[in-house]
């Protein structure tokens, strides 16, 4: 009966989050409308098909979030872990950016920063406004807003998507059993604010969690949050992730949310050579992201537009590349691929045999020296 009741109130949480996100577009849609009037609409509506065919997705994944909850890939809590206090304090905020956002967008200035911030250092691909986000992902605004503007996207299922890592890394790492939990290492690419790292540690209390990202704002966000947590000690480090700064086969495994569809096709490739670099071998490497073209070709029309709307210059590529194909030539193998929602996911190994391969290059060269000798 308490686990009927906790469903319950967990699709009636996401459902509530759903219908918030929902008014919130078609309330401030108007209101900027009549605010600053414009000939050419920002956000296109899409057929009732469509829609429906999202919200049964939607309800999919949701389903899937409470089932892996209710057989312990990590604890039913999660589920309703929502940082309200940056709700209450960011959301006015929020609607007030937004006319920014708006005027932006319509004016299509897409590389433009605030006097104060320095952009000195940064890859061009990465000095752009995505989601035409004041500041792009250099300030503290824009960390600080950052998760309410990707959960009102997606309807309150940001988490969710994030949270379907989990069973196929608790899984990848089923390799390293023999291994106490205390010295299992997970790195997470381009953590941004820290949610995933936040519900990896919920998932694995006893792992040691690493996280990357481009943004010093962004990770002063995600120190924050992790911060809270209980005799967590976050491991976080400022770093490009086409050149990651550690040892070759460090971690057990990897993970990468929300990124390739950021990232023009060869910077992408060059992120998966590092990730295989810095993976043990018998680790796994899980990649979450947008759905493509392959996915579902009935929702095309929806991804064909996103790239303009949201500004994602790298996006109407990523639709139709080759992932696949990318983490086979870094290395990788046993790869499959899952669908939830508007994510998609890649779970992929690196073979045990590197093992093999480097004892015996090692021994190669030691023999060579010993010769020299």
């Amino acid at each position: 009966m308490s686990d009927t009741l906790t469903k319950l109130t967990y699709q009636t949480f996401q459902q509530g989050k759903s219908y918030f996100g929902l008014a919130h577009k078609i309330i401030s849609t108007r209101l900027l409308n009549l605010i600053s009037p414009n000939d050419k609409q920002l956000t296109k509506p899409l057929p009732p098909e469509l829609l429906l065919k999202a919200q049964q997705k939607l309800e999919q994944i949701i389903e899937a979030d409470w089932q892996d909850a209710e057989r312990g890939i990590y604890p039913e809590s999660l589920l309703f872990d929502n940082p309200w206090e940056d709700f209450f304090r960011y959301y006015p905020v929020l609607c007030l950016d937004t006319l920014q956002i708006w005027e932006r967008a319509n004016q299509k200035r897409y590389q433009e920063f605030s006097p104060e911030i320095s952009t000195e250092g940064y890859p061009s691909y990465y000095l752009q406004n995505f989601h035409h986000q004041t500041d792009g992902y250099l300030s503290d605004l824009s960390a600080n807003l950052y998760d309410l503007q990707v959960e009102i996207l997606f309807g309150g299922s940001a988490d969710a998507m994030r949270r379907r890592i989990l069973a196929p890394l608790k899984k990848g790492l089923k390799a390293f059993d023999s291994i106490s939990p205390k010295q299992i290492r997970i790195l997470d690419v381009a953590c941004g604010t820290g949610r995933t790292l936040k519900a990896i540690r919920a998932a694995l209390p006893g792992a040691s969690l690493y996280g990357t990202d481009l943004s010093p704002a962004y990770l002063r966000k995600a120190n924050q949050l992790l911060s809270e947590i209980p005799g967590e000690l976050p491991q976080l480090l400022h770093a490009n992730a086409e050149e990651l700064p550690y040892l070759d086969n460090y971690f057990h495994a990897t993970t990468c949310v929300f990124l390739f569809h950021e990232l023009p096709p060869a910077v992408r490739q060059r992120v998966i050579e590092q990730c295989y670099r810095v993976t043990q071998p018998g680790g796994v490497f899980v990649i979450c992201d947008s759905i493509q073209a392959s996915d579902a070709p009935e929702l095309v029309p929806m991804m064909d537009s996103f790239h303009e709307t949201f500004h994602e210059p790298y996006y109407k590529h990523y639709m139709t590349d080759n992932l696949v194909e990318r983490l086979e030539q870094a290395g990788f193998e046993d790869i499959r691929t899952e669908v939830h929602f508007m994510s998609k996911y890649l779970i992929a190994q690196k073979p045990v045999a590197v093992t093999t391969t480097l004892h015996q290059e090692f021994s190669t060269q030691r023999e060579l020296s010993a010769q020299k000798n």
